[in-house]
């Protein structure tokens, strides 16, 4: 008997590697886990390919989405937009897969109050002395949006009490043994295994 998937929400100031370690999760491509495809308006980055990484779209087909209710959760980003499909989210959990939603506590706080049984995970970076240098060190943003990203992250991490689970991403295998952890632990509840193992425990119950 197949479970329900579970519905995990990841956040963290940009830069402190949420994507990373989703990405290092998946890249087995496992057939339980899958990363949501949002829907942004923001361009693509250099290798970033349309439906695989995000849906990019205008800010016109944005808002017409918005007012279609087509959204589990949307929120405005450094003047950008981003949202996560309401019927695609639904469909994929009810087939027993884990969704990973990487999005920001706007989008935490909406996905919440729909589905307050989705887990929240926050990745924090161990200093902003780290922080800093890793966005700066991947080359991909002018030293304006760094500054940006960097006046942001206080406002960003304040909201860790919000959410389930914490995870410090100083050295990078021992917080992807921290995710992995979480995310099996989940499989692992009592209302998980008792869908589950259904049979093997009316079996162990028999007289």
């Amino acid at each position: 008997m197949t479970a329900r998937g579970n519905l995990f929400i990841v956040s963290a100031p940009s830069g402190a590697g949420k994507s990373s370690l989703i990405s290092d999760l998946l890249k087995d491509k496992p057939a339980d886990k899958q990363v949501s495809v949002s829907h942004t308006t923001r361009n693509p980055r250099p290798g970033e390919i349309n439906g695989q990484h995000y849906h990019f779209v205008t800010v016109e087909e944005f808002k017409a989405l918005i007012a279609d209710n087509a959204f589990f959760e949307w929120a405005e980003v450094f003047g950008n937009y981003y949202g996560t499909s309401r019927k695609v989210i639904e469909q994929t959990l009810h087939q027993g897969i884990d969704v990973f939603l990487d999005i920001d506590w706007q989008g935490a706080q909406q996905v919440k109050k729909v589905m307050p049984e989705a887990i929240g995970i926050f990745i924090l970076p161990p200093s902003k002395v780290e922080l800093e240098k890793r966005l700066t060190g991947r080359g991909q943003d002018s030293k304006e949006v760094i500054a940006s990203r960097m006046a942001q992250a206080t406002s960003e991490i304040s909201h860790y009490a919000e959410y389930d689970f914490i995870i410090i991403n100083d050295d990078f295998d021992t917080a992807l043994g921290d995710f992995i952890a979480i995310i099996r632990s989940q499989r692992l509840t009592g209302a998980g295994q008792i869908h589950t193992q259904n049979d093997m425990l009316k079996d162990l119950l028999a007289e």
